[in-house]
């Protein structure tokens, strides 16, 4: 069985990622000190709001960049599969930090819409389009990276999630300039909530999933027993798992069972090509053994004595 080496095209990738996710980060830090400047002089929930998510998004960015290390290392002793899952605990990290303060800012927006402040409506309006510029740029770098892994997808969603609640900011501001309406400032800081809280439950979902060993996103695994209970030469497959190590990593195990006679090796390396180039499974473990023949009745008689 030949083994590919793919760590050049890896590491060069890695080395990318690195490279967007630290100008992300950088822009991220100088804004985010910024807006906790002019958020408390103004008095805007909704600036405090971004502020803290920026935070989040700091710790996501430095976050990645130190998975990407560790994902790249290679397997040993007991971790026979490296440390690929750090970017799903990442990706929890993410999702878990989102949904807290998720739910922070929900109970901060409420109490500012039964007890409205004076929020600064001019300066809630510059911050928030300088910050939709830079959170552009942050996240243009990031949609270039490997969004196919969940540690650099977790960073992406946070500034994702950032670029929309700035947006919502400019435009409570905006309202507050023009009407003097003040529980816009916390209308918007409940639409941001919002926004944070799904993509909370996106990351929750998809990293749970891999931690759950469940099959990856999008694959059947009905649809994969069919194509190897298909093979002309296959009799029965049995304790079928597909489950997924790290993201674009998923795996197989399988115990089949083929006709009396036929050439186990060869079958197996057939399954595993079908695996690979059908549902890019690469990594497949098959168990093919023969079927028992059938037993035949056989009747014995005592003689007398």
């Amino acid at each position: 069985m030949g083994v590919h080496d793919h760590s050049g095209h890896h590491h060069h990738a890695d080395s990318t990622d690195s490279r967007r996710l630290s100008v992300a980060l950088t822009l991220v830090l100088g804004l985010m000190v910024a807006e906790v400047v002019v958020g408390i002089v103004a008095h805007s929930l909704a600036l405090l709001s971004d502020a803290a998510h920026m935070l989040t998004d700091a710790g996501a960015l430095v976050l990645s960049l130190v998975v990407i290390r560790l994902v790249t290392r290679p397997s040993g002793g007991n971790l026979t599969f490296g440390l690929r899952r750090a970017e799903t605990l990442s990706a929890q990290a993410n999702g878990l930090t989102l949904l807290v303060l998720g739910g922070l800012i929900v109970y901060g927006g409420v109490e500012r819409l039964v007890s409205p402040p004076h929020p600064g409506g001019l300066a809630m309006l510059v911050v928030a389009l300088a910050g939709v510029v830079v959170n552009l740029v942050a996240t243009w770098q990031l949609a270039g990276a490997n969004r196919a892994s969940l540690n650099v997808e977790g960073a992406f969603q946070h500034l994702l999630t950032d670029l929309a609640a700035f947006a919502v900011t400019a435009v409570a501001g905006g309202v507050i300039l023009a009407t003097g309406f003040r529980r816009a400032d916390g209308i918007a800081a409940l639409v941001i909530a919002a926004i944070m809280l799904r993509s909370a439950y996106g990351l929750l979902r998809e990293s749970g999933r891999v931690l759950l060993e469940a099959a990856p996103g999008g694959m059947s695994v009905d649809e994969i027993g069919h194509a190897l209970v298909s093979h002309p030469h296959v009799a029965s497959v049995h304790d079928l798992h597909v489950w997924e190590i790290g993201s674009g990593f998923p795996a197989l195990s399988a115990h089949v069972l083929v006709h009396s006679g036929d050439d186990c090796h060869e079958i197996r390396r057939e399954l595993e090509l079908m695996l690979a180039h059908r549902f890019e499974i690469e990594h497949s473990t098959l168990q093919v053994d023969h079927e028992r023949p059938p037993r035949l009745l056989t009747i014995s008689q005592r003689r007398a004595r």
